[in-house]
């Protein structure tokens, strides 16, 4: 099990990517919208795994249950794009 100093390390992470998707809208002229929300995509994913794998404990797990936990996500994903294609 972790200690507190990961999870504060965590924490700080967490932190400043929350920030990070701040200063992407913030600033236009730097970062134009497509590139404001990619980069709002890939620091959502990095902190998504941050919390799956240290708040969760997926990290502590055996690889099989993250591979399940991986293929579950993937799932989610192709049913979102298949609604949202749906919708249109």
């Amino acid at each position: 099990m972790a200690d507190v100093r990961t999870y504060t390390l965590i924490y700080v992470v967490l932190l400043v990517l929350g920030t990070g998707k701040f200063v992407f809208f913030q600033f236009p002229e730097i970062f134009p919208e497509a590139a404001a929300i990619g980069g709002t995509i890939i620091l959502a994913v990095i902190k998504v795994l941050l919390i799956a794998a240290y708040y969760q404990h997926l990290i502590e797990e055996p690889r099989a249950i993250t591979y399940m936990m991986g293929v579950a996500v993937f799932m989610v994903f192709l049913l979102t794009i298949a609604a949202g294609y749906s919708i249109q």
